[in-house]
């Protein structure tokens, strides 16, 4: 499960032998079934998940007690609630298992030693923060600025496999719009 994740941070660096066992001693491979809970709301985050294979997604209660997808992440890459997990802080989020999952998942306390090991892990650690931190700053200007049938046609074409894995009400809520606005929209794009 590992080969993935060490083929991701060998893309821009070279990765020692030591390093590589680093990476299989910190991260723990996990396999949990779909709508399994991953971290919870209320609760400081315990670890960041690596997705090898699966959809996990990231979603809060609004107001009305409805759902909000935030985050939707497909194979290979990370997802956590992030400012939480980095300070240690109760998150408004949850995690979930969208589907089954592969995934390797390390702790905050983990995740520091590794750094302190390793100058690969902690400037990768640190490539994958600022990569969290411009997807959401994207991710703000396109609910801003592109209409709802342009972010979607924007997902079919970045992120096919997400529309033939997750259930509409969540690519729904995730491009901030309701469900019979995503219908209609799809029913348009088909004719």
């Amino acid at each position: 499960m590992h080969v993935q994740l060490l083929k991701l941070i060998s893309k821009d660096t070279l990765l020692s032998e030591k390093e590589k066992e680093l990476c299989g001693q910190y991260f723990e491979p996990v396999f949990l079934s779909k709508n399994y809970i991953l971290e919870e709301e209320g609760k400081i985050p315990k670890y960041l998940y690596f997705v090898v294979s699966g959809f996990v997604r990231l979603f809060h209660y609004n107001s009305k007690g409805n759902e909000v997808t935030t985050n939707i992440n497909c194979p290979t890459g990370f997802i956590t609630s992030y400012m939480h997990f980095i300070n240690q802080t109760k998150s408004d989020e949850n995690l979930e298992c969208v589907t089954e999952c592969e995934l390797l998942r390390i702790t905050k306390t983990n995740l520091d030693v590794l750094m302190g090991q390793s100058m690969v892990f902690k400037d990768f650690s640190i490539l994958v923060f600022q990569q969290a931190l411009g997807y959401h700053e994207n991710r703000s200007k396109e609910l801003a600025m592109l209409t709802a049938e342009q972010r979607y046609r924007k997902l079919m074409k970045d992120f096919p496999d997400i529309l033939h894995n997750v259930p509409l009400h969540y690519i729904a809520s995730f491009l901030g719009m309701n469900p019979k606005s995503l219908s209609r929209i799809r029913k348009e794009i088909i004719r």
